[in-house]
């Protein structure tokens, strides 16, 4: 198969649902039905936003309910995946973030119950959000003024995890549900649990769950290292994981408000599949406070307040051998009012907090000892006109990064930068016609960079880079505009959404040259800022095709990003190709069926550098890595015609040439094979970059 032909990557599913109506759940759906005879919009309670407006000004995707549980995975990212204008980072079946509208890492702010998470993921792909998706009740993603409330960092947008572990609202008697789980395709089994009880005064929460999964199966024989021995097998070598978790929490209740405190932990070990001997053990504990005051003073007919504190580490384990750790401890906190209308213009006023001490330790220590803190002062405000809702946002920042060096390595030195974001924001809502509303949105948003991104020096084992960060880096500045359109006939309904997104100095990781050292280092990457334009496209809908006690839906989904670097015309790395999908979806009482199938295109648009080759001694792995890296922005263009000539005569002739290169089980055990193969493609034109390949 010559993978440079394919022009995109199609995937199938099929689920089935078992809904038990006689189960209680700790939060009812928020997502309230409509009658078939109206033609309104349904309204949506948003928990992110804290005027809970229905629907508000802004754009919001909810998940829960049903809707969840069926697309429930073993990470957050591929949970979130297929809706449309979000798609995930997918290092594996272990590890991944969400991607909205092509902005990813630290750009989305992931928040639990509306508080900071702080972890490591926005570091490295391989290290996972310290979530397990089967104990999360609600997923919200938010974005517009509202999301400014929650850190100048959110410029891609807000993912907020809602659990309910501190208990918003008074409980009569005890409530709950459990779930099970068991998947196919890794033989993974899982399981969660919640009970709450409570009364006017108090109320109690208590959660757990487990997620156990073996190595994902395939159709084709994929190579595979174990003991030092490299063998063929059905599976995707080292994606077996495990991960546990629970939470306690409780609320009393007074006449006049609430206070609240639970306590959260996650565990988990899995693989990398970036190497069959490298897995990660990881460990994150939150403690959170939360409280709520009413007509505390006059004008203020709300104040809430939230604190948290999260210890999170983990190891990355080499045969077993404990390597490079990484932790990050921190605190966070926010206090909002919400205040009387004032001339029209009701809304919230806060202040926001946050710091964290960063380090990394072992051989594959790429970044230092960091420690960063923020504080914030924002205000998000809604008025109702004669032709539409409109908000406005607006968040001013201190932010302050210091990179602490490192005991053992030289390389890190002190260092620091001081950086004043400002972001503001407005939004509008109005009906157009009958069952029809639109949006529109502006904004001019400001991120301070990361520490990773001032201070990174030395090798990144997971993407196979030396990354080198830029401490003259500037506050990175971006203007947004949105326009959407949302239509709805009893059952029927569409959106569709155009965005734009100019940056003045996008901060990407380019490639540079080769890293100092031995002839086999990895490529050099450097962060800079250069001029962006992110625009795009999404769309979605459901058409009842039939009604009556069985119910049959046809639910469709579409979105496209096109990112370009103003300065040289090239596009901007690791953007995910256009994508569509379509699901058809049956009901009958507590049955529901759901079959269907996503497409994603070739990713034929990347930046000079991006251009890859890989070579196996299995055309599974190779398959594996085409799809991955399709999905990521990565191009295996076609060899030269010289290159086609010379690979002819040192792979067997049965093996169909192609790009990634299929070396076949005859390059096992020989090194000169293997080596004059590596040397051919390497100096092909079309290739920017090789990767020798034995775990996908």
């Amino acid at each position: 198969m010559k993978f440079h032909r394919w022009r995109g990557i199609a995937a199938a599913h099929i689920s089935l649902a078992v809904l038990a109506h006689g189960m209680v759940l700790a939060q009812a759906p928020a997502v309230s039905t409509v009658a078939s005879s109206s033609v309104a919009l349904p309204p949506v309670t948003i928990t992110g936003n804290p005027l809970q407006t229905n629907p508000g000004a802004a754009p919001v995707q909810v998940l829960q309910g049903e809707g969840l549980w069926l697309r429930q995975s073993a990470t957050l990212g591929e949970t979130l995946d297929g809706t449309p204008g979000v798609g995930s980072t997918g290092f594996g079946p272990n590890a991944s973030r969400p991607v909205i509208r092509g902005l990813d890492g630290d750009r989305i702010r992931i928040l639990s119950n509306g508080g900071a998470t702080i972890d490591a993921s926005g570091l490295s792909y391989d290290h996972a959000v310290p979530v397990d998706p089967i104990a999360v009740e609600r997923i919200e993603v938010l974005r517009g003024p509202a999301a400014l409330l929650y850190g100048g960092n959110a410029i891609g947008g807000v993912v907020n995890l809602i659990d309910n572990r501190i208990p918003a609202e008074r409980l009569q008697g005890p409530v709950g549900r459990a779930q099970l789980g068991w998947n196919s395709g890794d033989r993974g089994r899982s399981g969660a649990a919640m009970i709450e009880s409570g009364n006017d005064r108090f109320a109690v929460h208590v959660d757990a769950f487990d997620r156990i999964q073996s190595d994902l199966r395939v159709p084709r024989e994929l190579a595979c290292e174990r003991n030092g021995v490299q063998v063929l097998a059905r599976q995707v070598c080292n994606s077996s994981a495990r991960a546990q978790g629970g939470a306690a929490g409780a609320s009393a209740f007074f006449s006049s408000g609430r206070i609240g405190a639970a306590v959260s932990e996650y565990r988990s070990e899995y693989g990398t599949v970036a190497q069959d001997d490298v897995r990660i053990g990881m460990r994150s504990s939150r403690v959170m406070l939360d409280g709520e005051w009413r007509d505390l003073l006059p004008g203020l007919p709300r104040l809430r307040w939230q604190w948290g504190r999260t210890d999170y580490a983990h190891t990355e384990f080499e045969s077993g051998r404990a390597g490079t750790r990484f932790a990050n401890q921190g605190v966070d906190w926010r206090i909002e009012a919400r205040h009387a209308e004032w001339l029209g213009w009701q809304g919230v006023i806060g202040l926001q907090g946050d710091a964290n001490r960063f380090a990394a330790d072992g051989e594959e220590a790429f970044a230092p000892y960091s420690r960063t803190r923020q504080q914030a002062v924002f205000a998000h405000q809604e008025r109702a006109l004669p032709w539409a809702r409109v908000s406005a946002g607006l968040r001013l920042e201190q932010v302050r990064v210091e990179s602490l060096g490192h005991p053992l390595l030289e390389r890190f030195a002190a260092a620091s930068r001081s950086f004043q974001p400002r972001s503001a924001a407005l939004g509008a809502r109005g009906d157009w016609a009958a069952g029809w509303q639109w949006h529109a949105q502006l904004a001019h948003t400001e991120r301070a960079p990361r520490d990773y991104e001032l201070f990174a020096n030395g090798p990144h084992v997971a993407t196979a880079a030396y990354e080198i960060g830029n401490p003259a880096l500037q506050t990175e500045r971006a203007r947004h505009a949105e326009w959407g359109l949302e239509w709805k006939s009893g059952a029927h309904s569409a959106r569709w959404h155009l965005f734009d997104s100019r940056f003045a100095n996008y901060i990407a990781l380019d490639t540079q040259a080769s890293a100092p050292g031995a002839d086999d280092a990895p490529p050099l990457y450097a962060y800079r800022a250069v001029p962006a334009r992110l625009s795009g496209a999404e769309a979605s809908g459901v058409w009842r095709l039939r009604e009556g006690p069985q119910t049959l839906d046809w639910e469709w989904r579409l979105d496209a990003v096109y990112a370009r670097n103003v300065l040289t015309g090239e596009p901007l790395p690791r953007i995910a190709p256009a994508r569509a999908g379509s699901t058809l979806v049956w009901r009958e009482g507590a049955w529901a069926w759901r079959v269907g199938f996503d497409h994603a295109a070739q990713a034929s648009r990347v930046p000079a550098g991006n251009r890859a080759s890989a070579v196996s001694v299995s055309g599974g792995n190779n398959a594996l890595v085409a799809d991955r890296g399709a999905a990521c922005g990565v191009a295996f263009e076609d060899f030269a015609e010289d290159t086609h000539a010379r690979l002819a005569g040192l792979i067997p002739g049965y093996i169909r040439l192609g790009n990634p290169a299929d070396m076949s089980s005859a390059a096992l055990g020989r090194q000169d094979m293997q080596r004059a193969i590596m040397d051919t493609i390497a100096a092909d034109p079309n290739v920017d970059y090789l990767l020798p390949v034995t775990t996908l």
